[in-house]
């Protein structure tokens, strides 16, 4: 029941990766991770879609290590979200605005330059 486990924990982890808007794949870079080689057992974190986190461009590597650094670097996302809020620097509304002001942004960017090419 080992092999099991894992997979509770990957779905656990595929869960709380989709709801800080992220998606995990392979490095692009073939990095290997802090500490050499992890013959491949390392994962990387993307932004999930343009939505989700307007900020980075969709191939970002966000995270790259092990199974067990990316739950380790999860729970710092949280608890920094979980802290801004405590201390009232942030909610999800103003978050929800900042991440829509950025979006807007990058639009008119996108429109200004796609005038430009012609």
């Amino acid at each position: 029941m080992s092999g099991y486990q894992l997979v509770l924990k990957i779905r656990r982890l595929e869960q709380e990766i989709d709801a800080l808007g992220f998606r995990w794949g392979n490095s692009k870079h073939g990095a290997t991770g802090l500490f050499g080689q992890d013959f491949g057992e390392t994962v990387a974190l993307f932004p999930k879609d343009d939505g989700s986190l307007p900020v980075y461009s969709r191939d970002a590597e966000l995270f790259i290590g092990t199974i067990e650094q990316l739950e380790i670097w999860l729970r710092g996302v949280k608890w920094a979200r979980d802290y801004d809020m405590l201390v009232r620097l942030s909610t999800t509304v103003k978050r929800d605005r900042q991440e829509q002001d950025c979006r807007n942004r990058n639009l008119i960017k996108l429109l200004s330059n796609v005038g430009d090419e012609e």
